[in-house]
């Protein structure tokens, strides 16, 4: 198993990355607040769960343990494949996801696209006994470098994350046009793919 990657970043998309680690590059999914905070030509250490299946091998990265442990303990309910798992992760850092589980906030799990009422249930119904094993806190290094994200490109990697995660073009440019005074404030990636979700999440 491959916990963690260490190398230079040399590309990263809204939801996907690729590291070099001594002259192999590895591509890898990752949540659209990690892709954010990644830049080609830093070194860089990503934490990794690779998922094996009998046709493929696919790596996906996040930006700290506790995000990595998320994804790996979400997938432990039955339905949950690693695409809903990576969603679930970008909507949710890891204590929210902590505290949604325990205290049976199904409302902010249905802010995941493709979790419904009753996956939300299911989810609580089988990972409250685990949940409590969570971090507390969430390492998040995005915002630290993020804030040189605000121009014109900060919308082209929102769209891309939040049609990534399910959302509509339509919806996402929506949610773009709604977030436009933060990325004008100088506000990173990572946070405005957080209001962005927010306000869909209202619709």
């Amino acid at each position: 198993m491959i916990s963690q990657l260490t190398g230079t970043v040399t590309a990263a998309g809204a939801a996907w990355f690729v590291i070099d680690v001594g002259g192999v590059g590895f591509r890898g999914h990752c949540t659209p607040a990690t892709a954010a905070a990644l830049r080609p030509g830093e070194t860089r250490t990503i934490h990794t769960s690779l998922v094996v299946r009998e046709e493929s091998l696919t790596l996906f990265g996040f930006g700290s343990d506790a995000e990595r442990e998320a994804f790996e303990l979400v997938q432990s309910a039955s339905g949950v494949g690693p695409k809903v798992a990576l969603a679930i992760c970008s909507v949710l850092s890891p204590s929210d996801l902590r505290r949604a589980i325990l205290a049976e906030d199904l409302r902010a799990l249905c802010r995941v696209p493709g979790i419904g009422n009753k996956s939300a249930q299911k989810l609580v119904l089988e990972l409250k006994d685990k949940a409590g094993l969570l971090a507390l806190g969430d390492a998040e290094p995005v915002e630290a470098v993020s804030a040189g994200a605000a121009n014109e490109l900060w919308r082209e990697q929102v769209m891309e994350g939040l049609q990534g995660l399910g959302w509509s073009a339509k919806e996402a440019g929506v949610a773009c046009d709604a977030v436009a005074d933060l990325a004008a404030g100088g506000a990173g990636v990572a946070q405005l793919m957080r209001a962005a979700l927010g306000t869909l999440a209202k619709r």
